[in-house]
C-alpha cells in the first residue's frame, strides 16, 4: 500500500491534464495504417454516465471535412504508435480471494464472467501475494518460524483454501490470464527485527531468498497456476512503522537480488520475468539507476509502477533513458470511506489514460473485492475493492474504479498499440488503440460539464457529444 500521500490526494493530482504531450519514440507503423485519407462507416460507442454503465449507446458516423462546430477537436494519427499493450486487471489478495468466496458458487460464477471472460470486462494481468499483504486474513510467509536455510518448512498450504481454487476459476473463464506475483515480506527470519512487519532485508539472506521465489514459483505451477512475472519487493523504501507486512530493499540489494533470481529462473527453465520497483513515481531516479547495471539487465527490463506519490510523468523519464523497457502500472485503489467511491469513473479512466500516455503496458488496480468496510485488513490504510460485497448481505456493488477500467478491458486486446493522438481540449483524456486485428479504440474522459467535440482522423470526422463527468469507448473497423 501506499506511503505518504493519501488514495484521495493521488486521485485529485493523477486526474489533472494530459499526458500525451510527452516526446514519444515512435515504434514503426503497422503495414496497414494508411486509413488517414477518408474514414467511412459506423463507430460503435459505449458509455459511462450517471444513468449508463458501459453501455452501448447511438452508433455514430465517419463525415467528409475536418472542420470542429464547437472549435474542440482531438486529432487522431494511427501511423504513429507506441508501447503494445499488455492488457489490464486487478489483485488477488488473499482479503480479495476470501471475500469471493463468501459468495455461492453460483453468484460467484456469473460475477467471475462478468469480470473475466473474454467478451465482458476481460481482466487479464492480475496480481498474487506471495504470503501475507496488509489485505490478509493474517500475517503470514512460506517458511515462518525459526531460521531455515534449506528451506526445508517451505509450504504453500495456507494458499490452498481461498487464494489458488479463486485462481484456477479466472484463468478457467480467461487462459490469457496474465499473472504476476509480489511479496510484501521475506520471511521474519530473513530481516533485521526478526518479523514480517517493518523491517529491512539482510543482504546474507539474499541468496537463500532467489532459491525461496523459485519454490513459490515450482509450487504454484504443480498446481496448476504458472506465474509469468515477480516482482522482488512490494513498496521498496518503506516498512510502514512496523504496521503490516513490509520491507526496505536497499536499491543495491535488491540489484544483487535480481543477479541471483535470474541465473536460478533459467537454470529451473522459468521464463518468468522480473519487474523491479514496484514503488511510486518518484522512485524513477532509483529505476534508471538500477536499469544501468548491466548484469540486472540480461534478467530484467521491465519496471513496475505505484501512483500514490509523484507524477506519471516520471516514467517517461525512465523510458526517455531506456526506451526498451517495458512499464506496468502494478498498485492503485479507491478509498472506499470518500462519498464518489462508486461513481468516480472520470477520476480512473483519467488515471488509467495518463499512464497509458506515459508507456505503461499493463494497469492492474488493487484489492479485486473487499467488504463494505474495506476488510479484511490487517493495515492502516482504507481502500476499496474494484468490487464491494457486503459483508452480512452478499450484495455486490461496483466501484467507479470498476467502470473506468470496463471502457479500456473489455474494448483493448492483448497485443494492441497506443497510438498517436492530439486535443485542444484541456477537460478531456484521450486514448488511441489499434487492436491486432485493425480496430481501433478511442477511450474519450470527460471530467467537465457536457460539451461537443470533433474527432478527425485524415479526411474525415465525427461529432462526439460527451456528457457531463462521462467516459466514452468509440470503436471502429
Amino acid at each position: 500500500m501506499s506511503i505518504s500521500a493519501t488514495r484521495r490526494e493521488f486521485l485529485k493530482l493523477s486526474t489533472v491534464g494530459l499526458a500525451g504531450t510527452v516526446t514519444p519514440q515512435f515504434i514503426p507503423a503497422f503495414a496497414n495504417s494508411g486509413d488517414t485519407a477518408q474514414a467511412s462507416g459506423q463507430i460503435e460507442v459505449w458509455t459511462t454516465n450517471q444513468r449508463l454503465r458501459c453501455q452501448k449507446t447511438a452508433a455514430l458516423a465517419w463525415r467528409a471535412g475536418t472542420s470542429s462546430p464547437s472549435g474542440a477537436l482531438i486529432s487522431l494519427n494511427p501511423e504513429k504508435q507506441f508501447q503494445e499493450i499488455l492488457g489490464f486487471g486487478g489483485a488477488f489478495t488473499d482479503a480479495a480471494c476470501y471475500m469471493f468466496n463468501q459468495l455461492s458458487p453460483e453468484v460467484r460464477e456469473k460475477l467471475f464472467h462478468e469480470m473475466f471472460h473474454p467478451n465482458e470486462l476481460g481482466l487479464n494481468v492480475c496480481r498474487t501475494c506471495m504470503g501475507a499483504s496488509d489485505y490478509s486474513t493474517h500475517v503470514y510467509s512460506y517458511d515462518e518460524g525459526e531460521a531455515d536455510p534449506e528451506l526445508k518448512r517451505f509450504s504453500i498450504d495456507y494458499d490452498s483454501k481461498n487464494i489458488l481454487p479463486i485462481l484456477r476459476a479466472a484463468r478457467k473463464l480467461n487462459p490469457e490470464l496474465f499473472l504476476f506475483s509480489s511479496p510484501w515480506s521475506p520471511p521474519g527470519w530473513m530481516k533485521s527485527g526478526g518479523t514480517m512487519l517493518g523491517g529491512a532485508m539482510q543482504r546474507r539472506h539474499i541468496k537463500t531468498y532467489a532459491q525461496y521465489f523459485v519454490k513459490f514459483l515450482q509450487a504454484y505451477t504443480a498446481e496448476g497456476i504458472p506465474i509469468q512475472a515477480v516482482t522482488p519487493q512490494n513498496e521498496v523504501d518503506t516498512d510502514q512503522d512496523g504496521r503490516m507486512p513490509a520491507c526496505i530493499w536497499a536499491q543495491e540489494y535488491e540489484i544483487e537480488f535480481v543477479r541471483a533470481l535470474g541465473p536460478l529462473l533459467r537454470q529451473n527453465n522459468f521464463s518468468t520475468k522480473i519487474w523491479i520497483l514496484d514503488h511510486n513515481y518518484n522512485l524513477w531516479g532509483r529505476a534508471t539507476c538500477e536499469l544501468e547495471d548491466s548484469e540486472l539487465r540480461q534478467y530484467c527490463k521491465d519496471v513496475a509502477w505505484h501512483g500514490y506519490v509523484g507524477g506519471p510523468e516520471m516514467m517517461s523519464k525512465v523510458h526517455d533513458a531506456h526506451p526498451e523497457v517495458g512499464m506496468h502500472w502494478t498498485e492503485g485503489g479507491p478509498d472506499y470511506t470518500t462519498p464518489d467511491y462508486l461513481t468516480d469513473w472520470t477520476r480512473w479512466s483519467g488515471v488509467f489514460s495518463n499512464v497509458l500516455h506515459n508507456w505503461c503496458e499493463s494497469i492492474t488496480a488493487w484489492n479485486l473485492a473487499l467488504d463494505e468496510k474495506g476488510r479484511p485488513n490487517l493495515g492502516p490504510f482504507p481502500c476499496g475493492g474494484m468490487v464491494m460485497i457486503n459483508s452480512k448481505t452478499k450484495e455486490i456493488s461496483r466501484s467507479g474504479q470498476y467502470w473506468g477500467m470496463a471502457h479500456f478491458s473489455r474494448f483493448v486486446r492483448r497485443g494492441a498499440r497506443r497510438l498517436d493522438s492530439t486535443s485542444t481540449l484541456p477537460q478531456v483524456n484521450h486514448v488511441l488503440f489499434g487492436n491486432p486485428d485493425g480496430q481501433k479504440v478511442l477511450v474519450l474522459t470527460n471530467v467537465g460539464a457536457a460539451q461537443q467535440v470533433s474527432v478527425r482522423l485524415g479526411g474525415s470526422a465525427i461529432d462526439v457529444a460527451l456528457d457531463a463527468d462521462s467516459v466514452s469507448t468509440l470503436k471502429w473497423a
